[in-house]
């Protein structure tokens, strides 16, 4: 009796255990299926995503405040364009905000980081963010600062 109740013991730990990981992974990775409750869409136009993908975080002063729902090449201008999901609680954003690509550490994941200008009006579901800056790419820093010793040597 003692040995099937040190057994029923290990394999309910072992069952939570596995649920809380498939939960945990589920929640790092962003493929979690629970809304965020209602959100607006703003769009913005980049030079280079260097690797944004959809779903990655929309975030303010380290807080994400969004997702990137959907990424494409507009044929007219021959940029990016980043449509992200707002959270309405952001709804101040005002129409002077700044969207750049931002590297979670040195090789990390890619997001967007929105700063908040000056204006006194904000932002609408789907406006544009005019002021953007692309993604640094490092692979370019590299090859820039190879040619420019090159030609000093």
């Amino acid at each position: 009796m003692r040995m099937r109740f040190v057994e029923l013991t290990v394999g309910t730990f072992m069952v939570l255990g596995i649920i809380a990981l498939v939960l945990m992974a589920l929640r790092v990775s962003g493929l979690s299926t629970q809304g965020n409750g209602d959100t607006y869409t703003l769009k913005a136009r980049f030079e280079n995503l260097a690797g944004l993908t959809e779903r990655a975080k929309v975030s303010m002063s380290g807080v994400t405040i969004g997702r990137v729902t959907k990424v494409y090449l507009d044929p007219e201008w021959y940029s990016a364009v980043v449509e992200m999901e707002i959270d309405t609680s952001m709804s101040t954003l005002t129409l002077d905000t700044s969207a750049a690509i931002l590297t979670a550490g040195l090789l990390g994941e890619k997001y967007i980081g929105l700063t908040v200008g000056a204006e006194e009006e904000y932002l609408e579901d789907g406006d544009w963010v005019e002021d953007t800056q692309s993604a640094l790419v490092l692979e370019e820093l590299i090859g820039r600062f190879l040619f420019n010793k090159a030609e000093e040597g």
